[in-house]
């Protein structure tokens, strides 16, 4: 059995989108899905399979979601590396009396290359910052993430991919959890 962490992107956003966790678990039990476990409304959902392609059960996902709900939502496979690899390589978490408050990580449904914090355009979205490290841009939202426009809209526009973001507070959450979990 393989365990993964989807995140799903746009659902219970301000009222849009609106699945219940508890619905939500159901319909991935109902199609042999194990071990559901979902954390917060914001849509993260733990789960075992026998599937060990991170693709391929995004793919799988996503279909449900359609199917059982009727919206077309993004589902991005994190892995526990991948929550290691916020506290290791972000240096906005490493400066010297960071404000975690001001953190937040995008994840991408692909690689970026190099290039990619050029395409993001940072002059226009100043004072915020982002990092790009694989799949995932480090932000640090000066002006708060209420005020950005360095948001998850703006990233998929400018990368041309599937993105969400979470807070460092809910990082660190799913990384306890993927710790118990396994």
């Amino acid at each position: 059995m393989h365990t993964h962490l989807v995140l799903l992107s746009g659902i219970n956003v301000s009222g849009h989108n609106m699945i219940k966790m508890d619905a939500l678990k159901k319909a991935l039990e109902n199609n042999g899905y194990q071990n559901v476990i979902t954390y917060t409304q914001s849509s993260n959902v733990f789960l075992t399979t026998d599937e060990e392609d991170a693709a391929t059960v995004s793919f799988k996902v996503k279909q449900l979601i359609f199917t059982a709900f009727g919206f077309d939502v993004p589902c991005i496979i994190i892995t526990k590396n991948n929550l290691e690899a916020c506290f290791k390589n972000n240096s906005f978490f490493k400066e010297q009396n960071s404000d975690t408050k001001q953190l937040y990580v995008a994840f991408v449904s692909k690689d970026l290359n190099t290039n990619a914090i050029n395409d993001l355009k940072m002059s226009s979205v100043k004072p915020d910052l982002a990092q790009v490290d694989g799949a995932q841009i480090y932000l640090k939202y000066i002006s708060g993430a209420g005020k950005t426009k360095l948001d998850q809209r703006y990233i998929k526009k400018k990368l041309n991919t599937a993105v969400t973001i979470r807070n460092w507070n809910t990082i660190t959450k799913l990384l306890e959890m993927y710790n118990e979990y396994n």
